[in-house]
């Protein structure tokens, strides 16, 4: 094997080490690491995406839309589906392992010496890289909640709130107004904040934590942008929108009913931004077929492969199932994490289709592995068409053999473990 990619491998062993026991909340050691860097975070304008569901979509579809404007766009997400290199990007381009390395060997003395956890050190890997590589704006995905994340450094040009629903409870509390209240904590002082279509409890707690640090103006996307006639179809999703009087016909690349609402997300969030980063909805029009984001309702062959991992993604993957219409029968491949509510996830999904094969990705945690044999009894005990295949490549090789249509989903680890199988290539 080559010596310089059993380093990369090494190194990124040793960084993923740095997840589970070591995680913990905060923002100093972010801080720190980035000083050492010389502050990569303030020379690179930043745009700020949280949000329970919708966060990659909106990043996707405003990487597509200021590319499409001659900018140099790089985007930081996570987690990543099949390679680490995918949550680093400037302008469609991965960040190459070499770079990957050379960090992690420079500054992993001071890393261990602050302590700081795997999503630090990639948050700050992420910005050193856009600021040497040259990004003219950075898109930035919380990882975990927003008060606390470590991307929560930065004041950025405008901070954005997709979605807010019931998911990582055990961090972020168990109703909807503390975790608002959690992801509202990316929003700034005299920077705009908007916040997508949620429920009454979500936005009096988006629009009282705005309103205590001072963000401005405080956006409610669904006032400005109206998205309406929404129509999910193999090619996308198509839509009517009306924005000052103005109102157009808009055909995103993303499937799925909420991806009109995710996509008014990006466009009020580019809109309060302001120059050079706001676009005309003709502008929109022209860009928006070009958006595509791996594992939201990718399709390959006969396969559906979509990282629906909490209940409300589960609902919006059953609603578009049903509106695109696919042939049957439907074979459901599901794979949770443990601290899912896995139970609800398949109160919504095993009833709506012919078949679901419990399974459990390879790449998942340990102390995250859910327990399928629970599963199993939980989802026969209800009555449903349910079987359980342990291994990954095995289930999906069964429901393909029965299934007309195979949908892969439950968790980012389900999907990108799939992915990386030579029948989905």
């Amino acid at each position: 094997m080559d010596s310089g990619l059993t380093s990369y491998r090494s190194a990124l062993d040793r960084l993923f080490a740095r997840t589970g026991s070591t995680a913990k909340f905060g923002l100093e050691r972010t801080r720190a690491l980035l000083a050492l860097l010389g502050d990569p975070h303030e020379r690179v304008p930043c745009i700020h995406v949280a949000g329970t569901n919708g966060k990659g979509s909106v990043v996707a579809t405003i990487d597509t839309l200021l590319r499409a404007k001659g900018m140099r766009v790089g985007s930081y997400t996570s987690p990543h589906l099949v390679d680490f290199r995918e949550r680093i990007v400037v302008n469609g381009e991965q960040i190459s392992e070499d770079e990957v390395l050379e960090f992690l060997r420079r500054w992993e003395a001071e890393s261990e010496r602050l302590g700081a956890t795997f999503f630090e050190i990639t948050t700050a890997l992420a910005f050193d890289h856009f600021a040497i590589h040259g990004a003219e704006v950075a898109l930035i995905e919380t990882g975990l909640g927003g008060r606390l994340d470590s991307t929560n450094v930065v004041t950025p040009v405008v901070a954005g709130v997709t979605s807010i629903g019931i998911d990582h409870t055990e961090y972020l509390g168990a109703s909807i107004a503390e975790i608002a209240r959690e992801k509202g904590g990316i929003f700034k002082r005299d920077v705009p904040a908007v916040f997508g279509p949620v429920s009454d409890d979500a936005r009096q707690a988006l629009v009282a934590a705005a309103t205590a640090i001072g963000a401005r103006p405080i956006i409610a996307v669904n006032y400005l942008y109206r998205p309406t006639a929404i129509r999910a179809h193999s090619a996308g999703t198509t839509f009517e929108v009306a924005c000052r009087g103005e109102s157009m016909t808009l055909t995103t690349g993303l499937t799925g009913i909420p991806q009109a609402e995710n996509t008014c997300v990006a466009l009020a969030m580019l809109d309060a931004a302001g120059e050079p980063y706001s676009i005309t909805l003709a502008e929109a029009r022209h860009s928006l077929p070009a958006v595509s984001l791996p594992g939201r309702f990718q399709r390959v062959g006969k396969f559906v492969l979509d990282v629906a991992h909490n209940p409300d993604g589960i609902r919006t993957l059953v609603t578009t199932l049903d509106a695109v219409g696919f042939q049957r029968p439907i074979i459901a491949v599901l794979g949770v994490l443990r601290d899912k509510d896995w139970r609800k996830m398949m109160s919504i999904l095993c009833p709506s289709v012919d078949c679901t094969i419990l399974t459990a990705p390879h790449s998942a945690p340990p102390a995250r592995a859910w327990d399928t044999a629970e599963a199993l009894e939980y989802g026969t005990s209800s009555g449903w068409n349910i079987k359980l295949v342990a291994e990954l490549p095995q289930a999906i090789a069964q429901a393909a053999s029965e299934g007309a249509t195979v949908v892969i989903t439950g968790s980012f680890h389900t999907v990108g473990d799939a992915l990386s199988l030579a029948v989905l290539a």
